[in-house]
């Protein structure tokens, strides 16, 4: 297996890293710190997993996910960010993402989403599902509720 970690923050990487490594022993782990980085990565490796954060360097993760499903439309890509869910999951998912969650997050919550999107699933956080359900039953939505991504 080969996991491809994109974060801007060192720190944050090693982590990631130390527990992809932990629960996932042979797993390669690339790392990139940046956008273009991570879409040549992507490009150029054959990759089984993307840790994204939506924070990069040079353009936004959500661009860098879009991208990626172009080159790779099946690549699992779960986005890994200190956005709140409210702020991004839905799009992200919309983008193809195959989970979302923040970096408060337990790191057993981390090794969840990944055996999941492995599989071929998509992770979503308790909160996240609830909070799905909420705003499908709303049929008042806020203005900026209803903006697009560009927008």
């Amino acid at each position: 297996m080969k996991f491809l970690i994109a974060d801007d923050h060192s720190f944050v990487r090693r982590g990631i890293r130390q527990i992809l490594a932990e629960e996932f022993r042979a797993a390669v782990i690339l790392e990139a710190a940046s956008a273009p980085e991570a879409i040549q990565l992507i490009g150029k490796e054959h990759l089984d997993l993307v840790v994204l954060d939506i924070s990069l360097e040079g353009q936004s993760g959500l661009d860098v996910l879009k991208q990626a499903k172009q080159f790779r439309p099946n690549l699992p890509v779960i986005i890994l960010t200190m956005h709140p869910e409210s702020q991004y999951a839905v799009r992200a998912f919309r983008a193809g993402a195959a989970g979302y969650l923040t970096k408060a997050s337990a790191p057993e919550c981390l090794v969840q989403a990944v055996r999941k999107a492995l599989a071929g699933g998509r992770y979503v956080s308790p909160a996240l599902a609830e909070q799905l359900a909420v705003d499908l039953s709303a049929t008042d939505k806020l203005p900026h509720e209803t903006l697009s991504d560009r927008e």
